[in-house]
C-alpha cells in the first residue's frame, strides 16, 4: 500500500496541475513614451499593462480590464503609495496571472478566451480620473490618472483597437469605479461601429455613514476628487445638481451612462464593510475586527447591522434601472472582486444567481442572448457563495 506520504505528494502535484490550468502568467509592456505626455505614475514613472493578444475570430475583440487598489486622498496618503506598485510601475510584478475572465481557453473563458485581453496595472491613487498640470517639488506627486487612461487607449487603438469589432471596458475594485466613471469617455474614443460595453465588478461604492454614524467615505471622496482634480472627468450632469466629490459615488451619476453597462457586486462586499461601514477609525475598540475577517464569526448584531446595510445597497441601485442594456449579478456573499478568479467566475462549484454563473450571465448580456438583472436573497441563504476569510 501507498504510504501516506505518498498520497500526499500526489494530492499535491494534482492541485499545482490544476491551478497551472486555471491560471497562466502574462508579462508586463511598460508605456515608456506615455511619460513625454504626462501620462504616469505618481512618482513619475510610466504606465504599464498585461496583455494576452486574441487569436481566431476573436482577433479584433477587446477586453480592456482596469485593476483596482484603492484611493489616496491627500499628499501625505499618497505618498505611502510611491514605494509600491499602487503609485509606481518601479515595483510592479513582471507577469500577472490571467484566470476567469481573461483565461485563454474556452472551457474556463466560453464568450471572451480569444479576445485581446489585458489588465492595465493601478498607479495613480484615484481611479484614473486625476489630471493636475502642476509636480510638487517637495513630494514630486504626480496625479495624472486620466492622463493615463487616455494614453492606454490611444496605444490600444494604434495596436489594433481601431479594427474593434467588439470591446468592453472592464475593472475591479477601484478600476470597476473606473468602468464606470470612464464609460461614456471609453465609447468615444472608440470608432462609432465598435460594439461597447461596460462591466463594473465590485465597483459601485455606497455613500453609506460607518457603524457610529460618521459620513467617512463622503469626505474622502471629496479629498480625492480635489487633491487629484478629478472634477472634469466626471459626469456634468450630475456636477449640476450636486457637489463633484458626491459623483465620484456610482448610485449618483449611474443613471447618466449611455452606454451599456452591467455590475457584479456582493451586497455584503468585504471591502464596503470593512472600508465604508466599520473602518478602524469607527471602531477604535475593535470589535469588529473578527466579524470583518470572517462573517460567520459575527454576532447577532452585526448582522443585523449588516443586513441593514445590504438594504442600503439596494436602495443605491434605484437609478441604475431596468432597461435591457443593463445588467446585473447582485449576490449576497462576503467577497470582493469576483470576474478575475476561477472559482468565482466558471467552474463547477461557482455562485449562481437564478442557476446561471458570472461567466454565462455576462455573456448572455453582452451577446445579447438574453437579459440579466437578479438581486439574491439575504445572507446566509445563498448556497453557492464563495465567501472570503481574511488573515
Amino acid at each position: 500500500m501507498m504510504s501516506e506520504k505518498g498520497w500526499l505528494y500526489i494530492v499535491m502535484v494534482c492541485s499545482l496541475s490544476l491551478m497551472s490550468i486555471e491560471a497562466y502568467e502574462v508579462g508586463l509592456t511598460f508605456l515608456e513614451s506615455a511619460v513625454a505626455k504626462g501620462a504616469v505614475c505618481m512618482d513619475g514613472s510610466p504606465p504599464a499593462y498585461h496583455l494576452d493578444r486574441g487569436f481566431g475570430a476573436g482577433v479584433d475583440n477587446w477586453l480592456v480590464f482596469f485593476e483596482g487598489g484603492g484611493w489616496c486622498n491627500n499628499a501625505t496618503n499618497c505618498l505611502t503609495r510611491i514605494n509600491t506598485r499602487l503609485g509606481s510601475s518601479k515595483h510592479m510584478l513582471k507577469t500577472e496571472t490571467f484566470s476567469g475572465m481573461f483565461h485563454n481557453k474556452a472551457k474556463y473563458n466560453p464568450d471572451f478566451y480569444n479576445w485581446n485581453r489585458l489588465k492595465v496595472r493601478y498607479c495613480d491613487g484615484a481611479s484614473f480620473t486625476g489630471d493636475v498640470e502642476a509636480v510638487d517639488p517637495k513630494t514630486n506627486l504626480h496625479y495624472r490618472g486620466a492622463r493615463i487612461f487616455n494614453f492606454v487607449i490611444e496605444d490600444l487603438l494604434a495596436k489594433g483597437m481601431k479594427n474593434a469589432k467588439n470591446a468592453i471596458l472592464a475593472g475591479c475594485s477601484a478600476g470597476g469605479l473606473t468602468s464606470i466613471l470612464q464609460c461614456d469617455n471609453f465609447r468615444s474614443l472608440l470608432p462609432a461601429t465598435t460594439k461597447v460595453k461596460c462591466l463594473s465588478d465590485a465597483g459601485f461604492f455606497i455613500n453609506a455613514k460607518t457603524i457610529i454614524g460618521q459620513s467617512h467615505i463622503e469626505g474622502f471622496y471629496a479629498d480625492v476628487v480635489r487633491t487629484h482634480g478629478s472634477e472634469k472627468v466626471l459626469s456634468p450632469a450630475c456636477k449640476a445638481k450636486m457637489a463633484p466629490g458626491l459623483c465620484f459615488f456610482p448610485q449618483n451619476m449611474v443613471q447618466y451612462i449611455k452606454t451599456p453597462i452591467f455590475l457584479i457586486n456582493a451586497a455584503y462586499d468585504s471591502w464596503q464593510v470593512k472600508n465604508i461601514l466599520a473602518p478602524g477609525v469607527s471602531d477604535k475598540k475593535g470589535t469588529w475586527k473578527e466579524c470583518k475577517l470572517d462573517i460567520t464569526k459575527c454576532s447577532a448584531a452585526q448582522l443585523n447591522i449588516l443586513q441593514g446595510y445590504r438594504q442600503e445597497f439596494l436602495r443605491a441601485l434605484t437609478g441604475f434601472g431596468n432597461s435591457p442594456s443593463r445588467g446585473m449579478f447582485i449576490n449576497s456573499c462576503y467577497s470582493h472582486c469576483q470576474t478575475g478568479i476561477q472559482e468565482t467566475w466558471l467552474r463547477n462549484d461557482s455562485p449562481l444567481l437564478k442557476n446561471t454563473t458570472i461567466a454565462k450571465a455576462v455573456g448572455d448580456w453582452y451577446y445579447e442572448r438574453g437579459t440579466f438583472q437578479q438581486i439574491d436573497c439575504p445572507y446566509p441563504c445563498d448556497k453557492t457563495c464563495h465567501n472570503r476569510v481574511f488573515d
